[in-house]
């Protein structure tokens, strides 16, 4: 994939410097938000709408809160350092590193088989097309956005759009389906019920796996490191947050006007009945829109971060990274094409390496922030930073625990 830049950028012109800098934070920002709006991210937040009704605002507010706390330390360690999570991991104890690329890959492959199974069902809620051809032909734009020219620069502009484009149809059905906004406010502070799975599952939702690495790794690839980008790097990891939570809560008040006004969603599909009942036909091919662009957006984010985990930043090709980054996209689609869905049993295994995976990364981090200062470029990492950090770590590991019962479920 070629970037923007793959130098320092300190060495730009000031005034390019300011106006690249910008767009490759929004880049940045977006490529993290919509690698976190995928068909799961849909699925799960309508599923826990229906179970927990005006009482699921305060678990968003909650996840949104220790989300940011996690990204913050993230972006800004591998923003400092110039090193990439895996690299990281490597200078803490050798070959840690690897062990993480191990993961992440293998978490990575089998949800972007999800992915492009999400796209095809998209495709077939747009046109009625068969979704094994719509997540072929999405896999393919995915594979020529990277093929283009500038494919730094392309990857930036179409996750931005296709982002803003999900918020802004998808705040169209919750103004249509009539949302009790009153109540869903009154729960953030005080909660009819408190759900802690609720929680937990949509902080593994939002940053497990890849995606709390993807915004960051394309900064880096952009030249955007340092101690001199700080602010640029923290605005970044909370502005993405926040995105990706304006889009859990349009989605969220778009389905809960559905369900306070009484319709039964049924168990199948309850995302695209939602917008169904909301606004009819329209509302249907509305939901194709909305889950299409999460999911192309997911295969763009997914196989850009999963490469990056087993490429250098300065010893591999801007070719080679191409390549491999469109073969992991061919690999993912020729499975979905072959299996026709993203099997259960393999979802469960890739979530429980993507809990695995988000205590170990934090931790590193974490370990690169209060031990090796030698890593950080002569930057004083702050105080409590680290203590909000190793605060939400904790979570992470009884999120790695909830994710390895499934695994342990199957086997018994």
């Amino acid at each position: 994939m070629s970037h923007s830049s793959d130098q320092p950028t300190a060495t730009a012109p000031s005034g390019r410097l300011a106006s690249s800098t910008r767009s490759t934070l929004l880049g940045a920002m977006f490529l993290m938000a919509t690698s976190a709006i995928g068909p799961g991210f849909i699925t799960q937040t309508t599923a826990f709408t229906v179970q927990l009704g005006v009482a699921f605002a305060f678990a968003i507010a909650v996840s949104i809160v220790i989300d940011i706390a996690l990204q913050m330390n993230a972006w800004r360690v591998i923003g400092v350092s110039g090193r990439r999570a895996q690299e990281l991991g490597n200078l803490v104890l050798p070959g840690l590193g690897w062990v993480m690329a191990g993961f992440l890959l293998i978490g990575g492959l089998v949800f972007n088989v999800g992915n492009v199974s999400g796209a095809g069902l998209g495709t077939d809620a747009m046109f009625g097309l068969d979704p094994r051809i719509g997540g072929a032909l999405s896999a393919l734009i995915a594979i020529g956005i990277f093929l283009s020219k500038r494919a730094g620069v392309a990857v930036d502009r179409i996750v931005v759009v296709l982002g803003l484009l999900m918020i802004v149809l998808t705040a169209y059905i919750a103004i249509t389906s009539g949302p009790p906004v009153g109540q869903a406010l009154k729960n953030v502070v005080l909660p009819e019920e408190v759900s802690f799975l609720a929680i937990t599952t949509l902080v593994g939702g939002t940053i497990g796996g890849y995606i709390v690495y993807a915004g960051a790794h394309r900064l880096l690839d952009s030249g955007v490191t340092g101690p001199a980008h700080v602010r640029d790097i923290t605005r970044g990891s909370i502005t993405g947050i926040i995105i990706t939570g304006i889009m859990r809560v349009v989605l969220f008040l778009a389905i809960l006007g559905v369900v306070t006004g009484g319709a039964d969603l049924g168990v199948e599909n309850q995302a695209a009945n939602a917008f169904q009942q909301a606004a009819g036909e329209v509302g249907l091919r509305v939901f194709g829109i909305v889950l299409w662009a999460a999911s192309i957006t997911s295969v763009i984010g997914a196989s850009y971060t999963s490469v990056s985990f087993v490429t250098s930043r300065t010893h591999t090709s801007d070719r080679t990274r191409t390549i491999l980054v469109c073969a992991f996209i061919a690999v993912t689609t020729l499975a979905f094409v072959l299996a026709g869905a993203a099997p259960t049993t393999l979802l469960v295994f890739a979530g429980a390496f993507n809990g695995l995976l988000l205590p170990i990364g934090i931790a590193v981090l974490l370990w690169v922030a209060t031990r090796r200062a030698d890593l950080l470029n002569g930057y004083r990492y702050p105080r409590w930073l680290l203590v909000i950090g190793w605060a939400a770590w904790l979570l992470t590991i009884y999120l790695a625990v909830n994710s390895i019962r499934p695994v342990i479920d199957l086997f018994s």
